[in-house]
């Protein structure tokens, strides 16, 4: 005889750490379905970013502000860092890859913007002249390998190549986005760099805007949501609401909870559930090939983030007065993903 389910038990992963950390994971890949969803009835992408950066910038402003009570000094002391992580990790990065979902499957566009770890490895690789270890050298070449079956360069329907730069170039800021991140600091509570960050962003996207150099279009049209036809609000909404401030205060409790490391690592099933969102909403999936390339490109980065976890591990060991090492860095990073 089995035994049956205990409810608290459940209840307690789904409070854990880990299980919040796969919520947050599940409303982050929200963000493609709902930003193609506009996209279809005539939003730009441009229009679509902002309007998401601004609706949550000014939700989170209240927490924000509450976090700030009596340090305000910590603005002015991090303005190099919200201001790169604003006008890099948010705007540029959303932008760029809602700019890739125009073009491409949400899918696609989010397996070649989750190719940044492997960009920074070949980055390393190249400014260090040091090759990276067994473990990273393989998970990155099997990334690449990934990338070309996602690409499918042999197939029958050819791949918006415009879409794939767009892809890359988000890539490209995710990657830059995780240097800036990577520098010690424990001066600015997370919630506040989201707010400030998004609130930096959806500046720099209206600037933009009013000079001519951002198209904006909007559109009250009605917009499909699987077998749903909803207001226009109501997945410009779900963008702001569920894709971008759960996501992110989900994820701040869930960095905290596991350690910036682990959290990024389970992060990685934002991939799989973006994919699913997709079928489900918007009726997409990736052919068979790219499919696979997307197995072999999360497989990597899986490779390269266990090579990380490892040698963060022995490096916090090493970090003794004994041995007059230093914790990694990543270990004190702002706890924070970017909004992809």
């Amino acid at each position: 005889m089995t035994a049956a389910p205990n409810p608290a038990a459940a209840g307690g992963f789904l409070g854990s750490g880990l299980g919040i950390a796969l919520f947050s994971s599940a409303v982050f890949g929200l963000s493609g379905s709902f930003a193609k969803a506009l996209l279809e009835t005539g939003w730009s992408p441009g229009a679509a970013v902002t309007a998401r950066l601004t609706g949550a910038a000014l939700i989170l402003a209240i927490p924000a502000i509450l976090a700030l009570r009596g340090r305000w000094y910590q603005l002015r002391d991090n303005w190099v860092t919200i201001g790169l992580f604003g006008l890099i990790g948010v705007a540029a990065c959303q932008l760029f890859y809602f700019n890739a979902v125009a073009r491409l499957s949400v899918g696609v566009a989010l397996l070649l913007e989750y190719l940044a770890p492997v960009l920074i490895v070949l980055w390393l690789w190249g400014a260090s002249r040091k090759r990276p270890r067994a473990l990273t050298f393989g998970g990155t070449v099997l990334s690449l390998g990934g990338l070309v079956l996602v690409l499918d360069l042999t197939g029958t329907v050819k791949i918006d190549i415009v879409g794939v730069l767009w892809g890359m170039a988000a890539a490209v800021c995710l990657a830059i986005y995780f240097f800036i991140t990577a520098k010690e600091n424990d001066s600015l509570p997370p919630i506040v760099l989201a707010s400030v960050g998004l609130l930096v962003g959806a500046a720099v996207m209206w600037l933009a805007a009013a000079t001519g150099l951002l198209p904006m279009a909007f559109s009250t049209a009605d917009t499909r949501l699987g077998p749903w036809i909803t207001p226009w609000w109501v997945s410009l909404g779900g963008l702001v609401i569920l894709a971008t401030v759960l996501a992110y205060v989900s994820g701040i409790v869930a960095a905290r909870a596991l350690g910036s490391k682990v959290a990024s690592f389970v992060s990685l099933t934002e991939v799989l559930f973006a994919v699913i969102w997709a079928w489900l909403l918007l009726g997409e999936l990736p052919g068979a090939i790219q499919l696979l390339g997307g197995v072999l490109i999360v497989g990597g980065v899986v490779l390269v983030r266990l090579d990380e976890l490892r040698s963060g591990t022995a490096s916090a060991a090493g970090a003794t007065p004994a041995t007059g090492g230093t914790p990694a860095p990543l270990d004190h990073a702002n706890d924070v993903e970017p909004v992809p």
